[in-house]
């Protein structure tokens, strides 16, 4: 017994952490999601003596995920105040239980001084917290938002119309800790895999020659891409007996360009594909590649060639482009080129 006790004071007395103690750490977050709302109440002449409790509302409106309105009782909510002021409220839409927010009601002067009158439940949040909407239909708001004929009488009302701007803010709360692990995930390297798989030529199955240039490409990699190809290679009307098929009225840079976006799904360096780094090579490559785009069905090629040589539009190539889009029915490119060709500066009108 003696010794049990002697081992027990021992292991008390020893107030040393262990050494490899593990701390963790999270962090609560509250904060509101917030959104607005414009009411305008046109007619408010009219609208006035329809009766205490009864109410003009607003069309229903998203913030927080929940559905709110607003709603504007010209006679006002309570029958003991005898129709001396109006009530504005927001309302819970949509269904919930204890929906937590904060609020803000704003009348708008009209005379453009800006004194508009505010009623904000966010200034006030630290002092009662906010709000709590038990179930739809809960509102918050004033009974006694503003005595009726002062407002009759005031800049708050012009032309017979009232102008109510609304925030909502809904509080949300959520738990943040910390990440134990992170992997990289590289950017995807499809189109590489595709250029290199066009480049080897490994499994071709179709040729084409163009300007005396064979090209080997892949079946299905073309009629996924191109309803036209997939209509050549696939269709009733394919030619199961030609090796080659020979692509007529287009030169044969043209074709690979057009076959390196097919397989990567951008545009080729152009400059490398005709060994010249000018300008206009490049204009004159993107006005080919848009009737190639044109005439395979590649809509993404034709709208890239589009925003190039809407990039190059200059007096020398003006006429040449403003005809292509015409004859390919490119509106946007051809909106630009008239543009370009009626500013005085750019073909020296006065």
């Amino acid at each position: 017994m003696a010794r049990l006790h002697a081992a027990f004071d021992g292991a008390a007395g020893d107030s040393r952490h262990p050494s490899s103690s593990l701390v963790s750490g999270s962090k609560s977050i509250t904060e509101t999601t917030n959104g607005s709302h414009h009411f305008v109440i046109n007619g408010y002449s009219l609208a006035k003596g329809m009766g205490v409790g009864k109410y003009i509302t607003s069309d229903t409106f998203t913030v927080g995920g929940y559905q709110w309105a607003i709603y504007f009782y010209p006679d006002g909510k309570n029958a003991e105040d005898n129709s001396l002021y109006v009530s504005i409220f927001i309302a819970l839409a949509s269904d919930g239980t204890d929906v937590r927010a904060l609020f803000e009601l704003t009348l708008r002067d009209q005379s453009g001084k800006g004194k508009h009158k505010v009623h904000s439940h966010f200034d006030r949040a630290l002092e009662s917290g906010p709000y709590t909407l038990k179930y739809r239909g809960s509102m918050w708001g004033y009974k006694r938002f503003f005595r009726r004929a002062a407002l009759e009488t005031s800049d708050y009302l012009k032309d017979d119309s009232l102008d109510i701007f609304c925030t909502v803010g809904v509080v949300v709360s959520h738990t943040k800790g910390p990440k134990q692990y992170a992997i990289p995930v590289p950017s995807s390297d499809l189109g590489q895999s595709f250029g290199a798989l066009l480049e080897s030529g490994e499994g071709a199955d179709v040729g084409f020659e163009v300007d005396g240039e064979i090209f080997r490409a892949h079946k299905l990699v073309l009629a996924t891409r191109s309803p036209v190809f997939k209509a050549q290679l696939y269709g009733p009307m394919r030619d199961r007996t030609t090796e080659n098929i020979k692509i007529e009225d287009m030169e044969a840079p043209v074709f690979k360009a057009m076959l390196q976006f097919i397989y990567l799904d951008e545009l080729p360096d152009t400059h490398e594909l005709m060994g010249t780094v000018s300008t206009s090579a490049s204009t004159l490559m993107a006005q080919h590649l848009l009737a190639a785009a044109d005439r395979y069905g590649l809509d993404r090629l034709r709208l890239l060639c589009e925003a190039k040589l809407c990039e190059e539009v200059s007096v020398e190539t003006v006429a040449t482009t403003l005809a292509l889009a015409e004859q390919h029915h490119s509106s946007q490119l051809k909106t630009v080129c008239l543009k370009f060709a009626a500013a005085p500066e750019n073909l020296g009108g006065k």
